[in-house]
């Protein structure tokens, strides 16, 4: 439950972190004076909640790497996470969310959950938050290989591996509708009820053709396939609405070759041959299951980016990995998920040129091995984001 703060605490911490003196506030977000340049568009505001974990190790690296990227951007960072639940049961402050919307252009979260928290109830509170509070519907996943040493099937290179995942966001299993009955006892009876409506199936599914539609591959070549996964075949009340929306969404883009698939023969797919993939649309819970399966094939959960979308609003974007609680504090977290993830965002903000100037420091470090141990480097956290800054800073 989100928990009001006694008047005495402060309703939330940030700072502004710019070319310019930063402004404290204990009572509202940070606020920046200074003088206005009528020929200038302002700054891009960034809000950005590093979590927990290895999220506040690998966030500042990705930080620092914006920073060498001379975006014009506006940092502030917020402590929500276990730190601060565990000092003030403070999950997110009140107005929390509606702030991060009216405020800022884009949020940038690191990764939430910490043993100490056993109930998990602040990841929640804050991470799914902000997908549902903020309609965040489309989480985008991108799957791209960099190098071929990081994929573990013989004989596939990055040209192979340049596909994009499309997860519905805000419905689903993941809503937590349900309950159960007669707890403790033999007849106990839980039921977890998986919400699909006409309009976020809809929606998300719309999202993906335009998607198709607008984004090319990272060759420049035009993609031309959205494969729609469900497991209607047994689901069918929810598989039968995504199968129907399907259809009439995809009639209206006669381009785009619309494919089917169940999600059981997707992830054998997967792990065979993924060159046949090129936008994946699916619903909340087999778009968790998959990504996680294709970030295997770009290196593992380190490598991955992700953004939570909702055209048009405040955008949230995190590295796909958790919180990692045995390697948190060591300085072996491999910060180029961040770093990608940080590039996904200012490409969001229409920051393309410095996005792919950091596309292209990390597949460099990537090449070179300057990076952390899980993907055949020898540096740590810190010293693989430096790696990467200095590079984006040279060019």
């Amino acid at each position: 439950m989100i928990q009001r703060p006694a008047a005495s605490r402060p309703a939330f911490f940030g700072h502004s972190v710019s070319g310019d003196r930063a402004i404290y506030s204990f009572d509202r977000p940070c606020v920046k004076f200074s003088a206005v340049d009528p020929q200038k568009p302002p700054p891009k505001r960034i809000a950005v909640i590093a979590g927990d974990g290895i999220g506040q190790e690998v966030i500042p690296q990705a930080l620092k790497v914006i920073r060498s990227s001379g975006a014009d951007v506006e940092i502030s960072e917020f402590d929500w996470g276990a730190d601060r639940y565990l000092r003030d049961e403070m999950t997110v402050p009140p107005d929390g969310f509606a702030m991060l919307g009216r405020d800022f252009d884009a949020v940038f979260a690191g990764a939430f959950g910490d043993p100490r928290v056993k109930t998990n109830i602040h990841a929640k509170e804050i991470l799914l938050g902000m997908r549902f509070k903020m309609d965040l519907y489309a989480n985008v996943r991108p799957v791209r290989l960099l190098d071929a040493a990081l994929c573990p099937l013989k004989g596939v290179e990055p040209k192979d591996v340049d596909f994009v995942v499309i997860r519905e966001n805000t419905e689903g299993v993941y809503t937590d509708a349900g309950g159960v009955f007669k707890q403790g006892t033999p007849d106990e009876i839980a039921i977890q009820e998986d919400i699909n409506t006409r309009k976020g199936v809809e929606r998300i599914i719309r999202y993906a053709f335009e998607y198709c539609e607008e984004h090319p591959r990272l060759d420049g070549s035009p993609r031309g396939r959205v494969l729609m996964v469900d497991k209607s075949n047994a689901m069918t009340h929810a598989g039968g609405l995504w199968q129907r929306v399907f259809e009439e969404v995809s009639g209206e883009h006669p381009r785009i070759t619309a494919q089917h698939m169940y999600v059981d023969a997707v992830c054998m797919q997967m792990v065979r041959d993924p060159r046949p993939f090129d936008v994946i649309v699916t619903n909340n819970m087999f778009g968790d299951i998959i990504t996680d399966i294709a970030a295997g094939l770009q290196g593992g959960l380190g490598m991955a980016a992700s953004g939570n979308i909702h055209p048009g609003k405040t955008s949230m974007f995190e590295p796909v990995h958790g919180s990692a609680p045995p390697i948190a504090g060591k300085d072996l977290a491999n910060p180029c998920g961040a770093i990608l993830t940080a590039a996904m965002m200012l490409a969001h903000l229409g920051f393309t040129r410095e996005a792919g100037r950091i596309d292209a420091a990390v597949l460099e470090a990537v090449r070179q091995k300057k990076t952390t141990q899980d993907i055949g480097g020898t540096l740590g956290t810190r010293e693989a984001g430096e790696w990467v800054a200095e590079i984006v800073s040279r060019h």
